[in-house]
């Protein structure tokens, strides 16, 4: 069985989280590091923002700050994500690889299979629903919204009808890199507390709509799961999703040396995470 190596790292300030991701895809794409399977968490609780975000339009920044929260554009797409009571994942692999198709949303399906067996070893009754047709994607989608979950892909990982996971994918330099968040717990309120809205009443609505369309894991398991539990569980839900063996790693000295140098001249910068 084909051997990728698997990274559990320390929880990360968010400038190093994106580039430890983003240093993990450019060594990779040089054939220095193998494909990678990678968990982590946030250090402060952190705000991302999608791409191609507007910044300044879309967030209330004084509210991140008053709460303490880090604040970090992704360099994959979607919308926002409060990186909290979570489990962040990231999956680093060539696009050449003879696992992953040449379209992204077969390649977003193949990958996403470590998260529906996670799911699946955790007890719940997880599946993966094709969005191909307008009236799916309307089911979990919730326009105006700049709320992450509300942004859906061609497929969706739903749990007793609601989604379960947000993803979003970039390729860069022949490499796909592919990272999303696992919720074990949210605060709603304060989630949309950090999003900029024309009223309080389209708030609202939005939030309601939310709630209907999405869930975490420990509102729909039966007992409380740990973040450990979810680590084991997700581990071997990628094992097998992806049929690969995963080998505990560390980061290469290299790694971490482009992605200190990362975090300092782009993820920690205004002009990186204010730019749109």
């Amino acid at each position: 069985m084909e051997k990728w190596r698997y990274l559990v790292t320390e929880a990360m300030s968010p400038e190093m989280n994106m580039a430890v991701d983003e240093a993990i895809l450019q060594l990779h794409a040089e054939g220095k590091v193998p494909p990678t399977v990678r968990f982590y968490t946030w250090n402060p609780a952190t705000l991302s923002i999608g791409y191609f975000q507007k910044a300044l339009k879309e967030i209330n920044l004084e509210e991140v700050h008053k709460h303490g929260l880090g604040f970090v554009r992704r360099p994959t797409g979607g919308r926002a994500v409060l990186h909290d009571k979570e489990l962040t994942y990231s999956v680093i692999v060539s696009e050449q690889h003879p696992k992953m198709p040449s379209s992204v949303t077969e390649a977003y399906k193949i990958i996403s299979m470590g998260l529906l067996h996670g799911f699946q070893n955790l007890g719940l009754k997880a599946e993966m629903v094709s969005l191909a047709s307008e009236e799916e994607k309307e089911k979990y989608s919730s326009p105006g919204s700049s709320a992450c979950f509300d942004s859906p892909s061609w497929y969706e990982l739903v749990v007793e009808g609601k989604k379960v996971a947000g993803s979003a994918q970039t390729r860069q330099k022949g490499v796909i890199l592919q990272h999303g968040s696992i919720l074990l717990d949210m605060d709603v309120e304060l989630l949309f507390s950090l999003l900029n809205f024309s009223s309080d009443r389209l708030k609202q609505r939005m939030m309601e709509s939310f709630r209907q369309k999405a869930v975490t894991i420990n509102e729909v398991s039966p007992r409380a799961i740990s973040l450990q539990e979810a680590i084991d569980a997700f581990g071997r839900g990628f094992a097998s999703g992806l049929d690969v063996e995963l080998v505990p790693g560390e980061l290469t000295e290299e790694e971490l040396a482009l992605a200190k140098e990362l975090a300092q001249t782009r993820y920690g910068t205004e002009e990186w995470n204010l730019r749109r």
